[in-house]
């Protein structure tokens, strides 16, 4: 909705797509809180033994740059919803809201633990 609406002058019902991602990253983030504050023994161990998990880059990823990307992405996607409510005319809410939601994907993507960098993840397993 913000790609293709953004040379239309009138409000569009695409635009609640912007609130479900929103709601969609809330509860991802509230899920991987969970794990990283309590639920994961990965992440327990990593946090009792903080200094040493510094020194390895594939646990100090986990605990420090995956959390710190994705709360980054969120908090991002949040201002960009209230950017976009505060516009004066359609056109510039959805180019608020293309900016502010493409940078949370990027920051979503350089979050992700992708193969060949340290603490990443095959991305399928047979």
């Amino acid at each position: 909705a913000a790609i293709t609406g953004r040379t239309d002058s009138r409000d569009s019902p695409a635009d609640r797509w912007g609130l479900f991602l929103i709601m969609a990253l809330d509860i991802q983030m509230l899920l991987g809180l969970m794990l990283y504050l309590g639920i994961s023994p990965n992440m327990k161990a990593i946090l009792a033994h903080f200094g040493d998990a510094m020194k390895d880059p594939a646990t100090r990823f986990w605990a420090v740059e995956h959390i710190t990307a994705m709360f980054a992405a969120v908090l991002v996607a949040h201002v960009g919803r209230v950017l976009a409510r505060k516009a004066k005319t359609p056109a510039s809410k959805r180019t608020r809201l293309l900016v502010c939601f493409t940078l949370a994907t990027i920051l979503m993507l350089a979050g992700m633990p992708w193969p060949g960098r340290p603490g990443g993840r095959v991305l399928f397993r047979v």
